[in-house]
């Protein structure tokens, strides 16, 4: 099967496709498998939903750390509010 293979984002050169039953997946730290399409394709859609998954936990972790950074800076500005009117009961 004739494709074209990206070299960069814009230069693309022709190749040919020997094994369409099996692709090579990149499964991290410069790893490579071979596997069946099928099996690939399971393969990505478990790391999607894993990668999805992640991003939510970080999504509501990032909210709560909002809430409490927001709940330090009313009590900071409380406090420094509390500091300016002593200045000036005291002067």
């Amino acid at each position: 099967k004739e494709i074209l293979v990206p070299l960069t984002e814009s230069m693309y050169v022709p190749g040919r496709i020997s094994d369409i039953d099996n692709v090579m997946i990149d499964v991290g730290t410069g790893y490579f498998l071979e596997k069946p399409v099928e099996s690939a394709k399971d393969y990505f859609k478990r790391r999607v939903a894993y990668v999805t998954e992640q991003i939510e936990k970080i999504q509501v972790l990032a909210q709560e750390k909002m809430k409490i950074s927001d709940a330090t800076m009313d009590v900071i500005g409380m406090k420094i509010q509390q500091q300016e009117q002593q200045r000036e009961a005291a002067a």
